[in-house]
This record gives structure tokens, C-alpha cells and sequence, in this order.
């Protein structure tokens, strides 16, 4: 198996993952990681002036790393009360997921029709590559499990429907690295994959739009499990 990090999921071509400059791409991975871990506290104000000196940089690229943040949701900006932390809860989550309940069967749908032999031996080999890995390597699914889905969304003629679907599954991948796969989840992936792949192979538009909306779901509801676990843990 190659080494975890020699694979990175991209997104669908013509789409800009952030379109930031290098050091206002950098500073946006840095600021979303200090949210999610909750080193920046919800509700708490982001006064670019502070960031600037935490990261030891100028103020433009902390602008930019907030409007990218502000476009996922991280971020609020208020009149006459600058940015702040958006609280990362269960409701934030919820509408992230339900968004993709609503896209991605109608991406799905249309990926079937147009689906080509290529298509779907690709769709396999990402496949096998994931059940090789079996979880044993997280970041090494997130990043395979990605690319399978790029596979189908990358040639959609609606760019605005794939880059609202690709911005929403990067805000839900990076919540979720906090969370482990339960058993019954890493089956019902596996499952719905090879479900999925078949129905393309069929043809069965309406089979597999119907399959991606459960998986979807699926994958939304596990991430709120573990958040209200951790929440009652928390309150003990």
C-alpha cells in the first residue's frame, strides 16, 4: 500500500478548493483547526490584528483565511462587531448534511445516465483501495472515500451545484476527523459503495439517487452521534 499522504483528494476540475493566496491558504488551515479543536472558542472575536501577530504575518492573508472561513460557516462577521466564532453544534452539522440530502442525488442521477466505462473502473479501483485500507488509516479513507465521489460529480454541468457539494463535504470531513467509525458505519459504507457502483453499472438512475441520499444521511447522522455523545460526557 503507498504511503498515506502520497494520495490527496482534489476537487472537481475548474473549481478552486480555496483561491487564496499561499500564505492566506496556510493561515486558513491553522484558524480552521484551532475551531474545530475548540482553541478558538465559540462565539469568541476573531480580531485579525491578534491573528496576525499569533502567526507572525501580515493582516491580508488573516482577511483572506476569514472570508474563506465565512464562506464555509466557521465564521460570523457582524455590523460593528467584527468576526467571531460560528459555535460548531449539532444544528450547524445538521444543515451541512441535509444540504447534501437535497444535491447530491440529483448529481448522482445525472452521473449515471452520462457514466462511462472509465467511469465505473474507476469508481472499483478507488473501491478496492478502500477496503484494502479498511479503515486502518483514517486520513487515508477520507481522502480515498473523496475521490470516489469526485468520480461522479466532477463532470456535472451545474459547477455551482458541485462546488456547494464540495465545500460542504470538506466543512464535514474536517468536523469528523474528531470521530472514529463505528463498526456498523464502516459496513454500511463498504455496503453502499459496492451498492451504488452496481446500480451505475445497471443503469438504475433512480436506485442509486434514492442509495446516495441514505449514504449521505448516514454519514451526517454519525457525525451526530459522536457529538452528542461527546456532549454528554461532557455534562457527566
Amino acid at each position: 500500500m503507498a504511503e498515506t499522504r502520497e494520495f490527496k483528494a482534489e476537487p472537481p476540475a475548474g473549481i478552486d478548493p480555496l483561491g487564496a493566496s499561499s500564505e492566506g491558504a496556510s493561515l486558513y488551515e491553522l484558524i480552521r483547526e484551532d475551531i474545530i479543536e475548540g482553541r478558538l472558542a465559540a462565539n469568541e472575536r476573531l480580531v485579525v490584528t491578534d491573528l496576525a501577530r499569533r502567526h507572525g504575518t501580515s493582516t491580508n492573508p488573516v482577511r483572506e483565511a476569514l472570508q474563506l472561513l465565512r464562506g464555509e460557516g466557521f465564521v460570523t462577521f457582524l455590523p460593528n462587531r467584527g468576526a467571531r466564532v460560528r459555535p460548531i453544534d449539532q444544528d450547524f452539522v445538521r444543515d451541512i448534511y441535509e444540504i447534501g440530502v437535497l444535491i447530491e442525488p440529483a448529481l448522482t442521477r445525472w452521473f449515471v445516465s452520462m457514466a462511462t466505462d472509465e467511469d465505473i473502473a474507476e469508481l472499483e479501483r478507488l473501491q478496492g483501495l478502500i477496503e484494502e485500507n479498511n479503515f486502518a488509516d483514517t486520513f487515508r479513507h477520507s481522502e480515498l472515500d473523496t475521490a470516489f465521489h469526485t468520480v461522479m460529480y466532477q463532470r456535472h454541468y451545474n459547477r455551482h451545484a458541485a462546488e456547494l457539494w464540495w465545500k460542504h463535504r470538506e466543512v464535514l470531513r474536517a468536523v469528523s476527523r474528531r470521530f472514529n467509525f463505528t463498526l456498523a458505519r464502516r459496513a454500511a459504507i463498504i455496503r453502499e459503495h459496492r451498492e451504488l457502483i452496481a446500480h451505475v453499472k445497471a443503469g438504475n438512475a433512480d436506485e442509486a439517487a434514492e442509495l446516495i441520499a441514505r449514504h449521505v444521511e448516514g454519514s451526517g447522522r454519525h457525525v451526530l452521534e459522536h457529538m452528542r455523545a461527546r456532549n454528554a460526557a461532557r455534562a457527566g
